[in-house]
């Protein structure tokens, strides 16, 4: 048998597959507003009964990590975006990760909550979206990531019903997630209405930010926006 050429073997060793990369304003998190560039991974080990990005699902296609770089710079935006799918559930986005902080962009990365975070270079703010019961995953929550996070990162929840609010409720004060970092609640665009949420965050005193997807608002959901 031939043995693989030295180069072949990094070439096939550093890539990712994805879904698509592009261009538009952040939806949600800290970096709302701001033009990002999105790169979203193929793959995701969970199947919550809200997800709005079930086309990451299966697909995608083969990218080298210079490759991803390399268009990422096309687009010409400070702040960078990895998402998914659930993009921890690819070993090397832990690489791409760091490339692109080598690169001096402001990099963000929306996860589960179900993979460990601890070699996520700690330049990236770790979006965590902690799942509720509503979301019909909430036995995949690693709750070992909690300690891990800092100031610099964020936790996620996306609110089904009051059940879940009282829920999430608990476990910000169970794990004093508010003097670690910025916590965000958002309502199931679908099971709750946004004005409701929002009156429970004011009823209850509850320090956590509320948030509704602009994208959504913007493009209704659409692919690529």
């Amino acid at each position: 048998m031939n043995a693989v050429p030295p180069d072949a073997a990094v070439a096939s060793s550093d890539r990712l597959r994805i879904t698509e990369i592009f261009l538009s304003l952040q939806g949600e998190a800290r970096a709302i507003g701001w033009p990002t560039v999105f790169v979203r991974l193929t793959g995701c080990p969970l199947r919550c009964q809200y997800c709005d990005t079930a086309y990451a699902f299966h697909g995608g296609e083969w990218w080298q990590i210079d490759d991803i770089l390399a268009e990422v710079a096309r687009h010409g935006a400070r702040h960078v975006c990895v998402t998914g799918g659930e993009p921890l559930s690819q070993k090397r986005c832990i690489s791409l990760l760091k490339r692109l902080c080598d690169e001096g962009y402001d990099v963000s990365l929306e996860t589960s909550g179900a993979i460990d975070i601890a070699d996520v270079d700690p330049r990236v703010s770790r979006v965590l979206d902690i799942k509720t019961p509503g979301s019909m995953e909430v036995h995949r929550n690693l709750w070992s990531n909690l300690p891990l996070l800092t100031p610099h990162d964020q936790v996620k929840f996306v609110i089904c019903s009051r059940e879940d609010f009282d829920w999430a409720k608990d476990v910000v004060a169970e794990h004093r997630l508010t003097d670690v970092c910025d916590v965000l609640f958002s309502p199931s665009f679908a099971q709750i209405k946004p004005s409701d949420l929002a009156d429970w965050i004011v009823a209850e005193r509850l320090p956590v930010r509320f948030q509704l997807q602009l994208h959504k608002i913007l493009w209704n959901d659409e692919p690529g926006r």
